[in-house]
């Protein structure tokens, strides 16, 4: 069945294959950075999962980058969920291919609290203990700078200071997002 959602005001109708784009965060914005930098996502479902297809360009160049699917697309950014390391090349062009559930049907759940590993004490510390919390959909995608001095050398935030978007805990800030999709309405919302 093929339901359909409104985007920007126009109908769009929920699909087995979509593709968009992430523009500059609100953050890129703000700064004055990455002037043309964008990204060119597609999902594909194969029912049981979904291929993401993410191509990065005009980013800095041999630049580290790190991919969160994410709540809503702005700062607090909700529920992230870790999807993988992107590296540009010497254009500022990355491409990666993601398989996963990237679809309707992405959440994240804590039916109750339970002990959770620390492996990482600084610079922002892991939890020992999860907050229980309902399901809550992730439709969303943001990209960070691997490195706050690669933000500070692009121009994206104005002294190094980490932020938890990466393995270490130890990235820059955002980069791109799909912060031009309504905050309940991201882009995997569409994928059925």
């Amino acid at each position: 069945m093929i339901v359909g959602v409104l985007l920007a005001g126009v109908a769009v109708a929920q699909t087995t294959s979509f593709s968009f784009r992430m523009e500059r965060s609100s953050n890129a914005v703000a700064a004055g950075c990455l002037e043309g930098a964008y990204a060119r996502v597609t999902i594909n479902s194969l029912g049981p999962v979904e291929t993401m297809n993410v191509r990065l360009f005009n980013l800095p160049a041999d630049t580290g980058f790190d991919l969160f699917v994410i709540q809503v697309p702005d700062f607090p950014f909700g529920v992230s969920w870790y999807q993988g390391d992107m590296q540009t090349d010497v254009n500022g062009y990355a491409q990666q291919r993601f398989i996963g559930r990237f679809s309707r049907e992405t959440f994240s759940v804590a039916p109750g609290r339970a002990p959770a590993p620390v492996i990482h004490e600084a610079p922002i510390p892991d939890a020992n203990r999860n907050p229980p919390f309902a399901p809550v959909h992730q439709f969303h995608l943001g990209l960070w700078f691997d490195s706050p001095e690669d933000a500070v050398e692009a121009g994206c935030q104005d002294e190094p200071f980490a932020t938890p978007f990466n393995g270490e805990h130890t990235a820059g800030v955002q980069a791109l997002s799909t912060n031009q999709f309504a905050d309940n309405e991201g882009p995997l919302s569409f994928i059925e």
